[in-house]
């Protein structure tokens, strides 16, 4: 299915809303024309937005890439932690801009939801520095150097129809349903829609409809237009012949309906499930050319057998008819006689030079016309026996034949089935910064960078929590929630975590410690006269000091409730006794990417749960700078067992 250009306008105006201050965390290419953006903000849930030529929406899957896209280093290049600035439509087309702009630069990407579609990056001059694919055609040429050129505009505003602009429609011989296709822009399905609820028939031709008719059309077709864009849906999904998500019901549908919580739900449902299906085909499609050869080798080896079968069958018979001929009182081959009985048999007595045969069918078997008809029929026995025994031969050929193709069968649909698509899990809203529960269960969280430090403090900071800075310039905050009666293990952990979180890993500075103090010590501004970066505030009173014992953390898979599971790094103890497995770090070694790769390698041995898990998710719970593994294994908890996380 295609999108609608008042479906468009619906989906950027929701879109939008959702993504104000969000920034691009990463890209992902799916096929040659999807792509998926990954949008973060520090203190809302993760969104996943697919850009594809069929249109746009949010999903809540996350599919392997199924082929290479073009597109894909470039827009990483220039799109990474760029903000989503705003999406527009360009007019009632079917085009949007997407603009991204941040560090001094600004980011046009075009997407194009008609005919073949096509996905486009320009600089904020609408200069093409990339694109999907090029056009060149009488009103418009697309390609990297030129600027983008928008398609003619043509018919009516669909978003400001009026009654003046069926006026028209009293005059044209072309059928209502055409012309209002035509002139508004709007798909099949809707026309349809639009006329069966108007009650007019849309192949009455436009002068003959009456004033009535025309206007029940209008006041439909407007009723239908503002209920879309304005969000006053009933979606359904229909499966007919083919599949298509309808925001709002029109007329009499026929097929299978179902109905669906939103149509930006029903749109990743089912674009959803024609890129999973096209990724399956893709998978298997050389595989399914081999399965076809295979095939067609076992028809051929099948009918080679019956062809053997039947002239085996067929020299056997007129082997017998020798004998018949000797009953009969003739004794020779060359008898004139005989070639009655030989004829009955679909055989002949043939010379080819100089050489006597017996032809029976395709077959032609050499023979001595003076022998005796008891020594031919001994010739041809043996022939057919020679022709059993090639029948056996073909069997076993085909025998490994079939067993060859179930093999190829049985690893075609194995290789569908490891085709992954994940749900993108709902996180905890603790998931957004540094985290990680106490020996004592308790939980403790931290800030990321000068942003998340900032909402640790002033978003999350209760009256009854303590606050955690490292005794050295560049260390995060963390604040151990309810911590009243905090043992001094769970202090000591809070500390290490803290230190070990600072700029202390990246330069493998050791013997540092952190110290806490109370929530009201912690001024949110400057004194005055005074500037404080974003992320920082005054501590004012003691200051409580504990030293880390050394730097080393843990990264764990840790149970969040049934079948929920999230990726964390903390004090090796506490991860060790609350994950299902743990990998050992500690400072200097290997790079950030390349050691979330081998531990996520290595937790895909011990536990199917990692594949469920991003890498992303493993490079996001690394402290900054390079991470040596020190020590892999199995963990405390087992899959069922979870922590409570009813926190608030």
């Amino acid at each position: 299915m295609t999108l609608a250009g008042i479906e468009l306008r619906y989906l950027i105006d929701h879109i939008s809303k959702q993504v104000q201050d969000y920034y691009v965390s990463n890209i992902y290419g799916i096929t040659k024309d999807s792509i998926l953006f990954k949008l973060h903000h520090t203190e809302k849930t993760d969104l996943f937005m697919m850009v594809s030529t069929s249109g746009i929406w949010l999903t809540t899957v996350k599919i392997d890439q199924i082929e290479p896209n073009k597109l894909l280093k470039r827009l990483r290049s220039d799109l990474l932690r760029l903000k989503l600035k705003k999406i527009e439509q360009i007019g009632a087309e079917r085009i949007a801009y997407f603009i991204f702009e941040g560090f001094g630069k600004e980011f046009v990407l075009v997407g194009e939801f008609f005919g073949d579609g096509n996905i486009l990056l320009c600089n904020k001059e609408m200069k093409i520095l990339a694109l999907q694919h090029s056009i060149d055609v009488r009103h418009r040429k697309l390609t990297v150097g030129l600027d983008y050129a928008q398609p003619p505009n043509k018919g009516i505003d669909i978003f400001n129809i009026s009654e003046l602009d069926f006026e028209e429609l009293k005059t044209i011989d072309l059928t209502g349903g055409k012309w209002f296709g035509r002139t508004l822009g709007l798909p099949k399905k809707y026309v349809e829609g639009i006329f069966e609820i108007a009650q007019v028939d849309s192949k009455k031709v436009g002068n003959q409809l009456n004033l009535d008719e025309i206007n029940r059309i209008y006041k439909t077709a407007k009723k239908i237009v503002s209920d879309v864009i304005s969000g006053n849906h009933e979606a359904i999904i229909v499966r007919n012949e083919k599949v298509e998500v309808f925001p709002v019901k029109l007329g009499q549908l026929k097929g299978e309906i179902t109905k669906v919580n939103s149509f930006i739900e029903g749109l990743d449902t089912v674009f959803t499930q024609s890129l999973i299906e096209k990724g399956k085909n893709i998978q298997s499609s050389d595989s399914n050319k081999k399965i076809k050869e295979l095939e067609t080798q076992i028809s051929e080896q099948k009918r080679a057998i019956e062809l053997v079968k039947e002239r085996s069958k067929n020299i056997t018979n007129v082997a017998n008819s020798m004998f018949v001929m000797i009953s009969s009182g003739i004794l020779s081959i060359a008898d004139k006689s005989s070639q009655e009985f030989l004829k009955n048999q679909n055989a002949k007595l043939i010379t080819e030079k100089g050489i006597s045969l017996i032809e029976i069918g395709d077959e032609k078997i050499k023979i001595n016309p003076h022998s005796s008809l008891q020594s031919i029929a001994s010739i041809l026995f043996d022939e057919a026996k020679k022709q059993s025994r090639a029948i056996s031969s073909i069997e076993n050929i085909l025998l490994k034949t079939e067993k060859k193709l179930q093999k190829l069968q049985n690893k075609t649909e194995s290789k569908k089935e490891q085709f992954t698509v994940s749900e993108i899990r709902k996180k905890n809203w603790y998931e957004r910064y540094r985290w990680f529960f106490t020996s004592d269960g308790m939980l403790a969280i931290g800030g990321r960078d000068a942003a998340s430090n900032s909402a640790v403090v002033r978003k999350h900071l209760g009256k009854d929590d303590k606050i955690f800075h490292g005794d050295i310039f560049g260390s995060p905050f963390f604040i151990l929630k309810d911590a009243q009666n905090a043992s001094n293990t769970t202090m000591n952990e809070v500390a290490h975590a803290t230190v070990c979180f600072s700029r202390a890993w990246r330069e493998g500075m050791y013997g540092l410690s952190a110290f806490w103090v109370n929530p009201e010590q912690v001024k949110k501004s400057a004194p005055s006269g005074q500037f404080l970066p974003k992320g920082s505030f005054t501590i004012e009173g003691q200051r409580n000091f504990i030293k880390a014992a050394n730097l080393r953390l843990a990264v764990g898979i840790i149970p969040q409730g049934e079948d929920d599971f999230a990726l964390t790094c903390g004090p090796p103890d506490t991860i060790k006794k609350n994950s299902l497995c743990y990998a050992i770090i500690e400072p200097h070694g290997i790079e950030m990417v390349e050691a979330a790769k081998k531990i996520r390698l290595e937790f895909l041995k011990l536990n199917e749960v990692a594949k469920k898990i991003s890498i992303d998710d493993f490079v996001r719970v690394l402290p900054a700078g390079k991470s040596q593994i020190k020590d892999i294994g199995i963990g405390g908890l087992q899959k069922g067992d979870f922590i409570d996380d009813e926190l608030d």
